[in-house]
């Protein structure tokens, strides 16, 4: 009984995560990079949780099944989602993107824009899908 006990600690402590706290301010991006930086913080199968720094824009694209959770730092863009105008995003706000939402950035500030994206399941990418140039927003 003492050694199953002892086998359940252990094995509760190697498949289980630990917490990490973050200060975004401590976080800065690459001294040069050309229009946008990421600081991928953490990620499991379940989420993955990005810093990302934009100078200019973010192309017109989708993810075929991840949504997003995007947190401004820093700056100020124009947001657009699918053919909807596009809105003003700035520090403190919150967006949601559900999965399938054709979305795009563009910077309106003298700084770079931060968020923190948070993209559920764990994200690698491959499900992400840029639009076709000819059919960017109207601000490219």
């Amino acid at each position: 009984m003492r050694y199953v006990l002892l086998f359940i600690i252990f094995t509760s402590s190697v498949f289980t995560y630990g917490q990490e706290i973050y200060k975004t301010e401590d976080f800065n991006a690459d001294n040069y990079f050309e229009n946008i930086f990421v600081k991928k913080l953490s990620e499991d199968t379940l989420s993955s949780q990005f810093l990302i720094w934009v100078k200019d824009t973010v192309a017109l694209h989708k993810h075929n099944f991840h949504t997003e959770t995007i947190y401004v730092i820093e700056g100020e863009a124009h947001m657009y989602f699918n053919d909807e105008a596009p809105k003003i995003i700035k520090k403190g706000d919150v967006l949601f993107v559900p999965f399938n939402t054709w979305h795009a950035v563009k910077v309106i500030s003298e700084e770079p824009l931060k968020v923190l994206s948070v993209q559920s399941p764990g994200f690698d990418g491959s499900d992400r899908i840029f639009k076709s140039n000819n059919e960017k927003h109207s601000d490219d």
